[in-house]
């Protein structure tokens, strides 16, 4: 009992959110915590500070009225699969209402999902416009340029288990990496071998949908998708030095046009700087490739990173398909990605991808002829259009 009121259990993958049972990361009512962690991921931090300055009170709950998604998404098959999604909540943006019983008897349950809808405006989308390869419809795409999408912002709710197994690790041997790389910050996730739900302190995702969101769980209306990872040095301030922002702008445009022609786009945009390796690291590592002997070169471009952080990519796309298992997906037609581990993750995640899309050639920056090179070398790409029609099994060495 916590506070005359039982601990409630997580039962990962039960297809009823009653029987799985709310994540309650709360600290205003530390007894009632199922899970290790808060939430918010790295924000929680801020949240701390707020309270150490006396600006927040520490035992406010948030008031969830009128918050509910603008648009529903599932319940979906694969979120009664605990071996589909192991690392979000699937019931993470209706707990309002799945669990308004249990809200109202005093358990301060969170969403770690929200659906909203919104615009966005890009120049590059109001240039593709001026060049006659948009035409905007008023529905999908408004006249000033602006795009009309669904949007959804995800927070991280591991489920311990199966992401060991993603990665093909013990628990055990999961929980002790993540309690002794974090300095020790989490002592549950070594001594509460019970607690099998962990918040972790890092970035989330955002997803956004160009079409009826509805539609990404039927295999038979064509989805236009890229799955990209920050890069906010390219993706807000343009940044030449790498392909990001191009192939982001360029996905968009795909997703708006397919979405026009009776399809759906799908944007999914993880916080995952600089390959997971964090901005430091990447400019220490832009800074050695400029001043290397000879020049910045594409033989040496992943050398680089690995001589300053010991491994050329963090980013491990073994966890990535579980917000499109959310979404319901089960067929890319279009990806924009030229990324053989993205595609070899969704493939692995039995996500079948009709054909793959690269970044047109002139829209690569100059400065970024050396990473498209260097990874082109590196069979980063391994061709226009790729029939995935594999399983598992033929997915390799990646812990999927």
């Amino acid at each position: 009992m916590a506070g005359g009121r039982p601990v409630l259990p997580i039962r990962w993958g039960a297809a009823d959110p009653a029987e799985r049972g709310p994540v309650i990361g709360t600290t205003t009512s530390r007894t009632h915590r199922n899970v290790i962690g808060t939430h918010s991921g790295s924000y929680g931090i801020y949240r701390a500070l707020a309270v150490a300055a006396r600006a927040l009170d520490p035992q406010r709950r948030a008031d969830l009225t009128d918050t509910m998604p603008t648009d529903p998404i599932g319940p979906h098959p694969q979120w009664s699969d605990p071996a589909r999604i192991v690392s979000l909540d699937p019931f993470g943006a209706i707990v309002a209402d799945a669990f308004r019983d249990r809200i109202a008897a005093g358990y301060d349950i969170r969403p770690t999902i929200a659906v909203t809808k919104a615009h966005i405006d890009l120049p590059e989308v109001r240039e593709a416009i001026a060049a006659g390869r948009l035409v905007a419809d008023g529905r999908i795409l408004k006249n000033n340029g602006s795009a009309v999408v669904t949007k959804a912002a995800i927070e991280p709710v591991w489920y311990l288990p199966g992401v060991a197994k993603r990665f093909g690790c013990t628990e055990g041997e999961l929980r002790r990496a993540l309690f002794e790389e974090t300095g020790g910050m989490y002592p549950e996730l070594v001594t509460r071998s019970d607690i099998e739900v962990f918040l972790p302190p890092i970035g989330g995702q955002t997803v956004y949908i160009f079409g009826e969101p509805k539609h990404l769980a039927d295999a038979s209306v064509p989805l236009t998708c890229r799955v990209h990872d920050e890069c906010n040095g390219s993706d807000v301030f343009g940044s030449d030095i790498c392909t990001c922002r191009p192939y982001l702008t360029h996905a968009i445009e795909e997703c708006v046009r397919g979405a026009q022609a009776g399809g759906v786009g799908l944007v999914v945009y993880s916080r995952k700087e600089g390959r997971a390796l964090g901005e430091v690291t990447k400019f220490l590592v832009y800074n050695a490739r400029k001043r290397q002997l000879g020049g910045d070169s594409a033989d040496k471009y992943f050398l680089r990173t690995e001589c300053v952080a010991g491994v050329q990519d963090m980013r491990f796309q073994e966890l990535m398909p579980d917000v499109l298992h959310w979404l319901g997906v089960s067929r890319i037609h279009r990806l924009v990605s030229m990324s053989n581990m993205k595609f070899d993750a969704l493939v692995g995640a039995g996500i079948r991808v009709d054909e793959r899309v690269k970044i047109p050639d002139e829209l690569v920056p100059a400065d970024a002829q050396v990473e498209i090179q260097a990874k082109m070398a590196a069979g980063y790409f391994t061709g226009g259009t790729v029939a995935a029609e594999a399983t598992l099994a033929d997915v390799k060495g990646r812990g999927l």
